[in-house]
């Protein structure tokens, strides 16, 4: 597959992606304490008034109609929007209003540690509140009588104004609190926090730590919400986390624990190594992709979803200091070659695309998921992965040009599918490219945001390499 350099010599393109990372940041924003929003969700006699600090997943209300009702506070998805947002304060693009949100999004996430189920399950006639239809959908007591400790932050999300959501869902999920607290270091790394701040911070980074070294060994829910097992994503996040986290003990004087913490990191890391799918032929010759796969199963069987743009998004999600399991392993960048030629083949929108487009990305193979088709933040994904991998190239200055093209030819796939508006959804559509799923979804921002970071570390890495 080969690219050319026509989208960074083009003058339109660079002042599009200059008012979509303007539109981007005002979008994304709008999920961050929602406060003016009331999410009533009458079939469950329940109204939603968010507080300061919690980050929904779409501010654009819905209710299976067919939009999904996705006003909640993730922990996945806050992690990668709050992290997003230190990007736009480093650029200078938002000021003192991070640092609020960032407080508020703190003080919010503290506080759900003190969630208790048992509260919840003690209100008479809670059953009774919910219309007959509906009760299929609510979870039972025995299970919410259980949910709290650090039970709260494997919920996989609550509801924005700080309360358990009681609804039936895929659960325990573990990649919140390691990318939460991958997110907060990088705050504190960044030199833009007070002394007040950063004590504030503190204690949430170390809970998150310790949930993530009691935690990584035992299954969970994937990326997707979808399937109980051993997760790659979630395994390699954990590793990061641990890593930067061990950094972070060590500077604070606690050289025990970042030592335990250095260890837990190399170990998922080992285990992840045995991730790798090495495909050979009759002769024994390696064919020309293997790939990461993205799960164990819990039942340990094999899995449809193998192979996993989740794989791709953890090496995002996950950097550095580590070249193994990055966008310089060369056995990633395969993992992404086996999953450009299989939605290049599945998906209708990418059969005669335009000169200099990339292939619009999904998740996996057969995704049924509301159309199924592309996602945003996957395709995004991919391009930063080639900015990323861009970046580490060093001199090898035709390297360097060619990962900068591919990772913009998935810009432009993204550019000619979103409207002159900005505004990003969930997905869009496999046949037509036309938005589907959740309106204005706050991943797909800090995607785009996140992308275009990426993008301009790799030419100013360029740039004093080589001078250009």
């Amino acid at each position: 597959m080969s690219f050319g350099a026509a989208n960074r010599q083009d003058p339109a393109f660079e002042a599009w992606i200059e008012r979509q990372l303007s539109h981007s940041a005002s979008a994304m924003l709008s999920s961050i304490s929602p406060v003016s929003i009331v999410k009533h969700r009458e079939g469950f006699g329940q109204t939603v008034r968010p507080v300061a600090g919690a980050i929904v997943a779409s501010p654009v209300l819905g209710n299976y109609d067919p939009d999904p009702d996705y006003f909640f506070h993730w922990f996945r998805d806050s992690a990668v929007v709050i992290d997003a947002l230190r990007l736009l304060h480093a650029d200078r693009r938002i000021g003192d209003e991070a640092l609020r949100h960032l407080r508020d999004f703190i003080r919010f996430s503290l506080a759900l540690n003190g969630l208790d189920g048992r509260t919840v399950t003690a209100v008479q006639n809670r059953r009774a509140r919910v219309a007959p239809e509906l009760l299929q959908y609510l979870r039972e007591d025995d299970e919410l009588a259980g949910v709290r400790g650090d039970a709260v932050v494997a919920e996989t999300r609550v509801n924005p104004d700080g309360t358990l959501d009681i609804l039936r869902w895929a659960r325990p999920q573990h990649d919140g609190p390691p990318l939460r607290a991958l997110a907060l270091l990088r705050w504190t790394a960044g030199g833009h926090l007070d002394a007040a701040l950063l004590a504030e911070v503190a204690p949430l980074i170390r809970f998150d730590l310790d949930f993530t070294l009691r935690r990584w060994r035992e299954p969970s829910f994937d990326i997707w919400e979808e399937e109980s097992g051993h997760h790659y994503y979630t395994l390699r996040v954990s590793a990061a986390a641990l890593a930067e986290g061990a950094a972070w003990l060590e500077a604070q004087g606690e050289t025990a624990q970042a030592q335990r913490c250095r260890e837990e990191s190399q170990a998922v890391l080992r285990v992840l190594d045995g991730y790798w799918v090495d495909e050979r032929d009759d002769d024994d010759r390696a064919l020309a992709h293997g790939y990461y796969r993205s799960r164990v199963l819990a039942d340990g069987q094999p899995s449809p979803k193998a192979l996993d743009i989740a794989v791709i998004l953890s090496a995002i999600h996950s950097l550095g200091g580590e070249f193994a399991h990055g966008p310089s392993d060369a056995r990633m960048q395969a993992t992404l070659e086996r999953l450009d030629a299989l939605f290049d083949a599945a998906y209708a929108i990418n059969h005669g695309r335009a000169a200099g487009c990339g292939t619009a990305m999904g998740r996996y193979a057969g995704d049924v998921y509301c159309s199924g088709g592309a996602y945003y933040f996957s395709t995004l994904g991919a391009a930063e992965f080639c900015f990323r991998a861009a970046a580490a190239e060093g001199d090898d200055a035709g390297r360097w040009n060619q990962w900068m093209a591919r990772g913009d030819a998935y810009l432009a796939t993204v550019r000619a599918y979103t409207p002159d508006s900005g505004d990003l959804s969930e997905q869009f559509d496999q046949h037509s490219g036309a938005q589907t799923s959740a309106k204005q979804l706050a991943w797909s921002h800090a995607a785009f945001i996140s992308c275009v970071s990426a993008r301009r570390i790799a030419a100013a890495a360029s740039r004093a390499t080589r001078g250009r």
